[in-house]
């Protein structure tokens, strides 16, 4: 079983930042592929960021380049979501999941997921 848990939505002014974290407890360490969708009211969910089981490999969906960034920490088992430059169009509730088929999914498990709301 592989848990995986989000954290560091909340509340932040257009141009703003948050960094999003997401705890993956699995039995082998670093071993899967990571990836971010988001869901915004009304709409359905939609792929964000991934970052491959190496960490060598990146993929962003258009919204998002050059003002998010995925990344990953081996030793506390933690993939992250910089996001930067935010935008009212950004608000919606944030999921991580792990293992599954890079970058888009399907992916294997999820979490319950963090809201993220940005303010014009």
């Amino acid at each position: 079983q592989v848990d995986v848990a989000e954290s560091g939505g909340g509340l932040v002014q257009t141009g703003g930042s948050l960094r999003l974290s997401c705890i993956v407890r699995a039995r082998t360490s670093g071993t899967y592929a990571a990836g971010w969708f988001r869901q915004a009211p009304g709409k359905d969910r939609e792929f964000v960021a991934a970052i491959s089981w190496g960490g060598g490999s990146t993929e962003y969906a258009d919204s998002v380049k050059g003002r998010f960034t995925v990344s990953r920490d081996y030793a506390k088992n933690t993939v992250f979501l910089q996001m930067n430059t935010l935008k009212p169009d950004d608000t919606g509730v944030y999921y991580c999941a792990a293992e599954g088929t890079y970058p888009n999914g399907p992916y294997n498990y999820w979490g319950q997921g963090t809201q993220v709301t940005v303010s014009s």
